[in-house]
Protein backbone atom coordinates (compact mmCIF):
# COMPACT_ATOMS: atom_id res chain seq x y z
CA UNK A 1 0.00 0.00 0.00
CA UNK A 2 1.02 3.48 -0.99
CA UNK A 3 2.60 5.52 2.20
CA UNK A 4 0.24 8.15 1.80
CA UNK A 5 -2.73 6.42 1.52
CA UNK A 6 -1.78 4.23 4.73
CA UNK A 7 -1.63 7.37 6.55
CA UNK A 8 -4.92 8.22 5.37
CA UNK A 9 -6.67 5.40 6.73
CA UNK A 10 -5.11 5.32 9.71
CA UNK A 11 -6.05 8.62 10.20
CA UNK A 12 -9.94 8.07 9.28
CA UNK A 13 -9.93 5.28 11.39
CA UNK A 14 -8.14 7.43 14.62
CA UNK A 15 -10.98 9.40 15.32
CA UNK A 16 -13.40 6.38 14.96
CA UNK A 17 -11.36 4.58 17.50
CA UNK A 18 -10.84 7.24 19.92
CA UNK A 19 -14.99 8.33 20.03
CA UNK A 20 -15.62 4.24 20.78
CA UNK A 21 -12.69 4.11 23.58
CA UNK A 22 -14.32 7.25 25.13
CA UNK A 23 -17.52 6.40 24.78
CA UNK A 24 -17.54 2.46 25.96
CA UNK A 25 -15.02 3.63 28.99
CA UNK A 26 -17.94 6.02 29.51
CA UNK A 27 -20.44 3.46 29.40
CA UNK A 28 -18.99 1.07 31.74
CA UNK A 29 -18.24 3.97 34.61
CA UNK A 30 -22.20 4.52 34.65
CA UNK A 31 -23.09 1.06 33.80
CA UNK A 32 -24.39 0.37 37.16
CA UNK A 33 -26.14 3.60 37.62
CA UNK A 34 -28.18 2.57 34.50
CA UNK A 35 -31.60 1.82 34.03
CA UNK A 36 -32.15 -1.52 32.83
CA UNK A 37 -34.04 0.34 29.82
CA UNK A 38 -33.12 3.34 28.84
CA UNK A 39 -35.06 6.40 27.30
CA UNK A 40 -33.50 6.79 23.90
CA UNK A 41 -35.58 9.04 21.97
CA UNK A 42 -37.25 12.29 22.80
CA UNK A 43 -40.03 14.98 21.61
CA UNK A 44 -39.34 16.88 18.86
CA UNK A 45 -38.84 19.72 21.72
CA UNK A 46 -36.57 17.92 23.50
CA UNK A 47 -39.38 17.24 26.28
CA UNK A 48 -39.83 13.56 27.78
CA UNK A 49 -38.93 10.72 26.48
CA UNK A 50 -41.13 8.60 24.07
CA UNK A 51 -39.32 6.00 23.06
CA UNK A 52 -37.20 3.47 24.69
CA UNK A 53 -34.45 0.48 24.61
CA UNK A 54 -32.76 -1.89 26.80
CA UNK A 55 -29.79 -1.34 28.26
CA UNK A 56 -27.36 -4.77 26.64
CA UNK A 57 -29.54 -3.76 22.78
CA UNK A 58 -28.58 -0.14 23.22
CA UNK A 59 -24.63 -1.10 24.24
CA UNK A 60 -24.68 -3.33 21.29
CA UNK A 61 -26.62 -1.32 18.92
CA UNK A 62 -24.09 2.26 19.43
CA UNK A 63 -20.90 -0.16 19.20
CA UNK A 64 -22.26 -1.66 16.14
CA UNK A 65 -22.92 1.87 14.96
CA UNK A 66 -19.16 3.51 15.97
CA UNK A 67 -17.71 0.50 14.20
CA UNK A 68 -19.91 0.42 10.48
CA UNK A 69 -19.06 4.30 10.44
CA UNK A 70 -15.66 3.89 11.28
CA UNK A 71 -15.03 0.76 9.11
CA UNK A 72 -16.89 2.95 6.49
CA UNK A 73 -14.96 6.00 6.50
CA UNK A 74 -11.94 4.01 6.50
CA UNK A 75 -12.63 2.13 3.52
CA UNK A 76 -14.03 4.58 1.58
CA UNK A 77 -11.96 8.05 2.30
CA UNK A 78 -10.28 10.68 0.36
CA UNK A 79 -8.01 13.07 1.31
CA UNK A 80 -9.99 15.85 0.82
CA UNK A 81 -13.05 14.33 2.74
CA UNK A 82 -10.55 12.89 5.74
CA UNK A 83 -12.81 16.16 7.80
CA UNK A 84 -15.94 14.23 7.17
CA UNK A 85 -14.54 10.92 9.26
CA UNK A 86 -13.10 13.24 12.16
CA UNK A 87 -16.98 14.87 12.03
CA UNK A 88 -18.75 12.42 11.96
CA UNK A 89 -17.41 10.42 14.76
CA UNK A 90 -16.91 13.79 17.06
CA UNK A 91 -20.84 13.97 16.38
CA UNK A 92 -21.81 10.42 16.75
CA UNK A 93 -19.45 9.72 19.95
CA UNK A 94 -20.38 12.95 21.50
CA UNK A 95 -24.48 12.33 21.15
CA UNK A 96 -23.85 8.94 22.23
CA UNK A 97 -22.26 9.80 25.64
CA UNK A 98 -24.80 12.70 26.20
CA UNK A 99 -27.75 10.30 25.87
CA UNK A 100 -26.27 7.99 28.32
CA UNK A 101 -25.30 10.97 30.67
CA UNK A 102 -28.93 11.67 30.24
CA UNK A 103 -30.07 8.90 31.52
CA UNK A 104 -27.60 7.94 34.34
CA UNK A 105 -29.75 7.27 37.97
CA UNK A 106 -33.07 7.32 36.19
CA UNK A 107 -35.44 5.50 38.26
CA UNK A 108 -38.14 5.49 35.84
CA UNK A 109 -37.19 6.34 32.21
CA UNK A 110 -40.36 7.85 31.08
CA UNK A 111 -39.72 10.19 33.30
CA UNK A 112 -36.06 11.31 31.55
CA UNK A 113 -36.04 13.96 29.84
CA UNK A 114 -33.30 15.89 27.17
CA UNK A 115 -32.60 19.18 26.31
CA UNK A 116 -32.14 20.84 22.88
CA UNK A 117 -28.45 21.41 23.65
CA UNK A 118 -27.90 17.89 23.39
CA UNK A 119 -28.06 18.16 19.44
CA UNK A 120 -25.95 21.41 19.47
CA UNK A 121 -23.18 19.65 21.57
CA UNK A 122 -23.00 17.16 19.21
CA UNK A 123 -22.45 19.25 16.27
CA UNK A 124 -19.85 21.41 18.33
CA UNK A 125 -18.37 18.12 18.56
CA UNK A 126 -18.33 17.81 15.10
CA UNK A 127 -17.07 20.66 14.04
CA UNK A 128 -13.96 20.75 16.57
CA UNK A 129 -13.22 16.91 15.31
CA UNK A 130 -13.89 18.51 11.70
CA UNK A 131 -11.30 21.04 11.50
CA UNK A 132 -8.77 18.83 13.16
CA UNK A 133 -9.14 16.38 10.33
CA UNK A 134 -8.67 19.78 7.74
CA UNK A 135 -5.73 19.99 9.72
CA UNK A 136 -4.31 16.76 9.50
CA UNK A 137 -5.18 16.69 6.20
CA UNK A 138 -2.30 18.60 5.32
CA UNK A 139 0.27 16.07 6.56
CA UNK A 140 -1.21 13.76 4.01
CA UNK A 141 0.86 14.10 1.25
CA UNK A 142 -0.83 14.77 -2.55
CA UNK A 143 -0.91 11.16 -4.61
CA UNK A 144 1.47 12.11 -7.70
CA UNK A 145 0.36 11.39 -11.12
CA UNK A 146 1.35 8.01 -11.92
CA UNK A 147 1.32 8.67 -15.75
CA UNK A 148 -0.77 6.56 -17.67
CA UNK A 149 -3.56 4.01 -16.31
CA UNK A 150 -3.70 2.23 -19.41
CA UNK A 151 -1.19 0.24 -22.01
CA UNK A 152 -1.27 -0.14 -25.86
CA UNK A 153 -4.43 0.19 -27.34
CA UNK A 154 -6.01 -3.10 -27.15
CA UNK A 155 -6.33 -5.12 -30.45
CA UNK A 156 -9.22 -4.58 -32.62
CA UNK A 157 -12.58 -7.31 -32.86
CA UNK A 158 -12.86 -8.84 -36.83
CA UNK A 159 -16.12 -7.41 -37.40
CA UNK A 160 -17.94 -7.38 -41.39
CA UNK A 161 -18.68 -4.07 -42.96
CA UNK A 162 -22.65 -5.05 -42.21
CA UNK A 163 -22.16 -6.60 -38.94
CA UNK A 164 -23.21 -5.17 -35.52
CA UNK A 165 -22.09 -6.24 -32.01
CA UNK A 166 -22.36 -5.81 -28.58
CA UNK A 167 -21.06 -6.78 -25.10
CA UNK A 168 -22.01 -6.55 -21.42
CA UNK A 169 -21.16 -8.51 -18.30
CA UNK A 170 -22.34 -7.30 -15.10
CA UNK A 171 -19.55 -7.65 -12.04
CA UNK A 172 -19.79 -6.66 -8.38
CA UNK A 173 -18.21 -6.04 -5.05
CA UNK A 174 -18.79 -7.82 -1.97
CA UNK A 175 -17.29 -5.06 0.10
CA UNK A 176 -19.15 -2.47 -1.11
CA UNK A 177 -22.05 -4.60 -0.44
CA UNK A 178 -21.32 -5.57 2.61
CA UNK A 179 -20.90 -1.91 3.83
CA UNK A 180 -23.69 -0.47 2.18
CA UNK A 181 -26.24 -2.88 3.92
CA UNK A 182 -24.38 -2.30 7.28
CA UNK A 183 -25.06 1.29 6.84
CA UNK A 184 -28.88 1.03 5.64
CA UNK A 185 -29.36 -1.86 8.27
CA UNK A 186 -28.08 0.85 10.86
CA UNK A 187 -30.28 3.26 9.93
CA UNK A 188 -33.53 2.05 11.72
CA UNK A 189 -31.77 1.56 14.87
CA UNK A 190 -30.18 5.27 15.03
CA UNK A 191 -33.77 6.58 14.29
CA UNK A 192 -34.03 5.65 17.96
CA UNK A 193 -32.37 8.65 19.17
CA UNK A 194 -33.42 12.06 19.71
CA UNK A 195 -35.35 13.47 16.63
CA UNK A 196 -32.72 15.99 14.91
CA UNK A 197 -29.78 13.68 15.50
CA UNK A 198 -31.65 10.62 15.16
CA UNK A 199 -32.48 11.98 11.53
CA UNK A 200 -29.06 13.73 10.56
CA UNK A 201 -27.32 9.74 11.37
CA UNK A 202 -30.24 7.94 9.67
CA UNK A 203 -29.61 10.39 7.02
CA UNK A 204 -25.95 9.74 7.21
CA UNK A 205 -26.79 5.45 6.58
CA UNK A 206 -28.66 6.36 3.68
CA UNK A 207 -26.07 8.81 1.94
CA UNK A 208 -23.81 6.15 2.42
CA UNK A 209 -25.08 2.99 2.04
CA UNK A 210 -27.69 4.11 -0.75
CA UNK A 211 -24.71 4.71 -3.47
CA UNK A 212 -22.70 2.17 -1.88
CA UNK A 213 -25.28 -0.43 -2.63
CA UNK A 214 -25.80 1.11 -5.97
CA UNK A 215 -21.95 0.78 -7.03
CA UNK A 216 -21.59 -2.83 -5.60
CA UNK A 217 -23.15 -4.43 -8.32
CA UNK A 218 -22.53 -2.68 -11.77
CA UNK A 219 -23.36 -3.38 -15.56
CA UNK A 220 -20.69 -2.29 -18.35
CA UNK A 221 -21.69 -2.61 -21.94
CA UNK A 222 -20.36 -1.80 -25.02
CA UNK A 223 -22.20 -1.08 -28.19
CA UNK A 224 -22.96 1.17 -31.36
CA UNK A 225 -23.64 4.43 -28.19
CA UNK A 226 -19.94 3.95 -26.80
CA UNK A 227 -19.00 2.72 -23.51
CA UNK A 228 -22.06 2.70 -20.59
CA UNK A 229 -21.20 1.53 -16.49
CA UNK A 230 -24.48 1.57 -14.78
CA UNK A 231 -25.85 -0.09 -11.36
CA UNK A 232 -27.35 -3.21 -11.73
CA UNK A 233 -29.90 -2.56 -9.11
CA UNK A 234 -31.16 1.43 -9.67
CA UNK A 235 -31.28 3.42 -12.67
CA UNK A 236 -28.80 5.77 -11.58
CA UNK A 237 -25.94 6.28 -11.22
CA UNK A 238 -24.77 5.72 -15.06
CA UNK A 239 -21.61 7.10 -16.81
CA UNK A 240 -21.74 7.12 -20.81
CA UNK A 241 -19.08 7.36 -22.96
CA UNK A 242 -19.77 7.94 -26.47
CA UNK A 243 -17.86 6.88 -29.76
CA UNK A 244 -16.77 10.02 -30.42
CA UNK A 245 -14.88 10.75 -27.16
CA UNK A 246 -13.06 7.72 -27.58
CA UNK A 247 -9.47 7.63 -28.13
CA UNK A 248 -8.46 4.81 -27.53
CA UNK A 249 -8.96 1.58 -25.30
CA UNK A 250 -6.78 -0.85 -23.33
CA UNK A 251 -6.91 -3.15 -20.61
CA UNK A 252 -4.68 -2.56 -17.67
CA UNK A 253 -4.75 -5.32 -14.47
CA UNK A 254 -5.35 -3.41 -11.26
CA UNK A 255 -4.28 -5.52 -7.52
CA UNK A 256 -5.01 -3.41 -4.66
CA UNK A 257 -1.70 -1.28 -4.52
CA UNK A 258 -2.87 -0.08 -7.95
CA UNK A 259 -6.44 0.72 -6.72
CA UNK A 260 -5.15 2.34 -3.76
CA UNK A 261 -2.36 4.86 -5.01
CA UNK A 262 -3.84 5.51 -8.71
CA UNK A 263 -7.79 5.72 -7.53
CA UNK A 264 -7.47 5.94 -3.78
CA UNK A 265 -9.65 3.31 -3.10
CA UNK A 266 -13.04 1.38 -4.19
CA UNK A 267 -16.10 3.06 -5.41
CA UNK A 268 -17.14 6.13 -7.95
CA UNK A 269 -13.32 7.33 -8.31
CA UNK A 270 -12.20 10.90 -9.53
CA UNK A 271 -8.60 11.79 -9.46
CA UNK A 272 -6.84 14.28 -11.26
CA UNK A 273 -6.18 12.74 -14.53
CA UNK A 274 -8.50 9.64 -14.60
CA UNK A 275 -11.85 8.56 -13.00
CA UNK A 276 -13.37 5.12 -12.52
CA UNK A 277 -16.13 2.44 -10.82
CA UNK A 278 -13.37 0.66 -8.95
CA UNK A 279 -15.77 -2.46 -7.23
CA UNK A 280 -12.91 -5.23 -7.64
CA UNK A 281 -9.14 -6.07 -8.41
CA UNK A 282 -8.62 -7.72 -11.67
CA UNK A 283 -8.88 -6.54 -15.12
CA UNK A 284 -9.92 -3.14 -15.78
CA UNK A 285 -11.16 -1.58 -18.96
CA UNK A 286 -9.31 1.88 -19.87
CA UNK A 287 -10.86 3.92 -22.53
CA UNK A 288 -8.73 6.85 -23.16
CA UNK A 289 -10.57 10.49 -23.86
CA UNK A 290 -10.60 13.31 -26.10
CA UNK A 291 -9.82 15.63 -23.29
CA UNK A 292 -6.48 13.46 -22.09
CA UNK A 293 -8.57 12.08 -19.43
CA UNK A 294 -8.97 8.40 -18.63
CA UNK A 295 -11.79 6.57 -17.39
CA UNK A 296 -11.33 2.69 -16.00
CA UNK A 297 -13.86 0.32 -14.54
CA UNK A 298 -12.75 -3.09 -13.27
CA UNK A 299 -14.84 -5.90 -15.38
CA UNK A 300 -14.16 -9.31 -16.22
CA UNK A 301 -13.40 -10.12 -20.14
CA UNK A 302 -12.13 -6.19 -20.25
CA UNK A 303 -9.80 -7.27 -23.25
CA UNK A 304 -13.30 -7.89 -25.55
CA UNK A 305 -14.84 -4.70 -24.19
CA UNK A 306 -11.64 -2.77 -25.45
CA UNK A 307 -10.92 -4.25 -28.90
CA UNK A 308 -15.09 -4.18 -29.43
CA UNK A 309 -14.85 -0.53 -28.50
CA UNK A 310 -11.84 0.30 -30.57
CA UNK A 311 -13.22 -1.31 -33.42
CA UNK A 312 -16.50 0.71 -33.33
CA UNK A 313 -15.02 3.95 -32.39
CA UNK A 314 -12.50 3.44 -35.52
CA UNK A 315 -16.09 3.27 -37.80
CA UNK A 316 -17.14 5.82 -36.14
CA UNK A 317 -13.94 7.88 -37.31
CA UNK A 318 -12.34 8.45 -33.93
CA UNK A 319 -9.23 5.89 -33.40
Amino acid sequence: MHRATLRLRVLAALPHVLALTGYLLFLALRWDRLPDTLATHFGADGGRADGFTGRTAFAFVSTALLLTLGAGWTALVQRGSLWGAWATAGFTGALLVLLVRDNVDATDPALVESSLTVPLLALASAALLGLTGLALTRTVPRTAPTGAVAGPDAPRLPLGASEIAGWSRATASRTLTVLAALALAATPFVLLLAPWPGALLGLLGLLIGLPGLALARVRVSVDRRGLTVRSALLARPRVRIPLDEVAGAAVRTLDTAAVLSQFGGWGYRVRAHRTGVIVRTGEALVVRRDSGREFAVTVPDAGTAAALLNTLAERHGKV
